[in-house]
């Protein structure tokens, strides 16, 4: 069964001058991680609004396990992760996660434990829990913002550019916490400019422009979609020209210029790829890596050939 139904929903601001939505329509299967990208100003977040009950659509229809968004039922299975960050800046750590953590009506009995177990699980030290959020810093601020969406393990978790301000190595803790997420079945939307990101960890890739869903992507879809390589070779062993074109011919890939240690390849697809990289290999170049010029999603903001419609 669907864990989210979108049909065809319009929202207008201005008296109906503002089109935010036009007719979006789209559907999430339960235990599915899906990403929202497109330019700003393109809908995302009004689309999010919609799907947290915060928004009501001008017409069309959004159903989250066959009930409205804002039913008590959906709040109290849903975490969320907004993009503004607004909170009672006065409160500790602590504080604003076990005000949260009574809002979701779970047990008073294990209230400090969990917090604090939160806290650890965001990265934050416990000293941070004890002193007032205005101390914090926006990297902070992001962390305990994902605690107190994770507490109580959502099945739905809504989060809206999840990893702004946050360091390389909380981005690695992120990505480490939402993939356990996604391993516990719960349904994931992700709204984020960092393309390489939500590649990394949705099923799906929906693009949204001027209030529609554009173009949608799937991790197989992307497989079979033509870019650029790079690869470079081994300093102590320089490329041959003669050899890489020949591997290039071999692997049906095109061989855009070589510039060592590096040379550039153009591949249709990633079965292609791993035919250039084998010929490479048999004609004796020393390949120590092999990298993409541009993500897949790049390529729905340049205008390229988009995947299969929704």
């Amino acid at each position: 069964m669907p864990a989210i139904v979108v049909e065809n929903i319009v929202k207008t601001f201005r008296a109906g001058h503002v089109r935010a939505l036009d007719g979006v329509s789209l559907t999430l299967a339960s235990g599915e991680a899906v990403g929202i990208i497109g330019p700003n100003g393109a809908g995302k977040t009004t689309l999010f609004g919609c799907l947290l009950g915060f928004l009501r659509p001008d017409s069309g229809h959004i159903t989250i396990d066959g009930l409205a968004p804002d039913d008590l039922a959906i709040r109290a299975v849903t975490g969320y992760l907004p993009e503004r960050l607004v909170m009672d800046r006065w409160m500790t750590g602590l504080d604003f996660l076990a005000y949260h953590h009574a809002l979701a009506r779970l047990p008073d009995a294990s209230r400090t434990s969990d917090c604090v177990g939160a806290l650890d699980k965001v990265g934050l030290e416990r000293e941070a829990g004890t002193q007032s959020i205005k101390s914090y810093s926006r990297g902070m601020l992001q962390r305990l913002g994902l605690a107190q969406a994770l507490i109580g393990e959502p099945r739905l978790i809504f989060l809206d550019e999840p990893i702004s301000g946050v360091d390389p190595t909380g981005v690695l803790l992120f990505r480490k916490l939402l993939a356990e997420q996604r391993a516990r079945g719960a349904t994931l939307l992700v709204n984020s400019h960092q393309l390489d990101e939500v590649e990394r960890l949705c099923d799906r890739v929906v693009y949204v422009e001027k209030g529609r869903v554009a173009a949608m992507e799937t991790q197989a879809a992307g497989a079979t979609a033509a870019r650029a390589l790079r690869v470079r070779f081994a300093n102590a062993a320089p490329p041959s020209r003669s050899a890489i074109e020949a591997a290039a011919r071999e692997a049906g890939a095109e061989l855009h210029d070589v510039t060592p240690p590096d040379a550039r390849f153009r591949v249709a697809d990633d079965a292609s790829a791993t035919r250039l990289l084998a010929a490479l290999l048999a004609h004796g170049q020393q390949v120590v890596e092999v990298v993409p010029e541009e993500g897949r999603l790049e390529r729905l903001f340049a205008g390229a050939p988009r995947g299969a419609q929704p």
